[in-house]
């Protein structure tokens, strides 16, 4: 009886240490996929550095490369002090509205894995200024810009990460009754990594900021248009690319875990459908302008926007969707974008590098398309109308609520700075560069002789 008692103890001791082992691997596996897919993340600010240096003129590159600086660095210190806390600090009794938790990384030493969530939200959080970076190039103060950096990256995007992904949100908790549910008793909004918490917040901000600040002087002017193209397609194309591959960090390490098959599987099906619609949105895009609409040309800036329409308009359904669904998905994404373009120009809203169509209006259409898209026979999450589903009407609202919220915050902090002369750059500023009035050196590198000191990608 004793050596019964004595072999037991062993096998209990034995499946501890087995146990104890499973957690270590499944935690290391965890980490490295996650660190991973935060500096894939990471280096897309790499990619937006590349995209916005191309499409500005060569006499402001020094500046929309401090801004893309100002946004990582100063983003990161708000992400660290507010923006966390406030997006991901849920609480025992959590409010539904926004974390008040975990300031300054507070009880992270009890809980180690929240510096991986932390590391990887941080690099998403700094995303939201550099696309409203890009919309209000070369006309706008770096000091008006990292004062609304800081608000974006501090509250107005925490709060609407706090929504949709913390699970104790207003649009996904769980009730009394074990259930997902949004606080109007119906389905979760379907965002998985992020058309509406991510590009669509920062497509509201550049639409108003580019609205506040105004056009660039001249931009208008029909003698003066070619005045204004990018100085570098190069550029543009290198930083696509870098984009799409951050995007592999975006959307697949979106799973938040690599230690089972199914979430393995899942992050390849959701490679597979991101790489399906940029293709898809790229093409789009290249072939109206080459084919169908004037002047008929190949256009290598609109390729570019139209593979990053599609990236944006896959983000929200890439794990809830099959591949075919997706090329639908990003074939419209490319063709929203080409008639946001489009619209933008006839409204004269002046956005550098048409960040308002590719993140705000594919954002929004990268939100609907879960109402439409995604067989709930699939086991996905998904609850599409093409299949007799009711996510459009959860879908839609989620994405107007989050337009109104970041709408009241950028005009709250966007019309006082320009009334006060922080916003807009003087025009004798913006003649001869903000690289040579604001930047030491004043030029960005030696540019060929000749070269244009003002590519368009719209």
């Amino acid at each position: 009886m004793a050596t019964i008692d004595s072999l037991d103890a062993r096998l209990s001791a034995q499946q501890a240490k087995l146990d104890a082992l499973e957690a270590n691997y499944n935690e290391s596996l965890d980490t490295i996929w996650m660190l991973l897919a935060s500096m894939l993340v990471f280096f897309m600010h790499a990619g937006f550095s590349l995209l916005e240096a191309g499409s500005v003129r060569f006499k402001n590159t020094q500046n929309i490369l401090a801004k893309n600086l100002i946004v990582v660095t100063l983003g990161f210190l708000c992400w660290y002090v507010f923006g966390y806390s406030f997006a991901l600090g849920t609480p025992e009794n959590p409010s539904k509205f926004m974390g008040h938790t975990n300031f300054f990384m507070d009880g992270f030493w009890d809980s180690k894995s929240n510096f991986r969530v932390w590391f990887f939200q941080g690099a998403f959080c700094a995303t939201g200024g550099t696309i409203v970076s890009g919309a209000m190039a070369e006309r706008t103060q770096l000091k008006g810009f990292a004062l609304y950096t800081a608000l974006m990256t501090s509250l107005i995007y925490p709060v609407v990460v706090y929504w949709v992904w913390s699970g104790a949100g207003i649009f996904n908790y769980t009730n009394d009754d074990d259930e997902s549910v949004t606080f109007a008793g119906t389905p979760p909004v379907i965002d998985f990594a992020g058309s509406g918490v991510v590009h669509l917040v920062g497509g509201i901000g550049a639409i108003l900021g580019a609205i506040i600040v105004g056009p660039r002087k001249g931009r208008w002017d029909s003698d003066l248009a070619s005045e204004f193209d990018g100085h570098s397609m190069p550029f543009c194309v290198l930083g696509t690319f870098c984009l799409w591959f951050g995007w592999y960090g975006f959307n697949p390490g979106s799973t938040g875990s690599m230690h089972d098959e199914v979430t393995a599987h899942l992050a390849g099906m959701v490679a597979v459908n991101t790489t399906i619609a940029a293709c898809c949105g790229g093409i789009t895009v290249f072939l109206l302008r080459w084919l169908v609409l004037e002047p008929r040309l190949m256009d290598v800036g609109g390729f570019c926007n139209g593979i990053l329409a599609g990236l944006v308009s896959i983000t929200g359904g890439c794990a809830s969707v099959k591949p075919w669904e997706a090329l639908f998905i990003g074939l419209w994404g490319g063709i929203f974008y080409q008639f946001g373009s489009m619209l933008l120009k006839f409204a004269k809203i002046d956005d550098v590098v048409d960040a308002i169509p590719v993140h705000g209006i594919c954002g929004f259409w990268g939100v609907i398309a879960m109402g439409f898209f995604g067989k709930p026979l699939d086991g996905l999450g998904g609850d599409g109308a093409f299949y007799g589903g009711h996510q459009i009407g959860v879908q839609a609202f989620g994405a107007m609520i989050i337009f109104a919220w970041v709408a009241f915050w950028s005009m709250l902090i966007l019309i006082p700075l320009r009334f006060f002369g922080l916003l807009r750059l003087a025009d004798a500023i913006q003649d001869t560069g903000a690289d040579a009035h604001e930047h030491s050196p004043s030029k960005a590198y030696t540019a060929p002789t000749g070269a244009n000191s003002g590519v368009g990608s719209g």
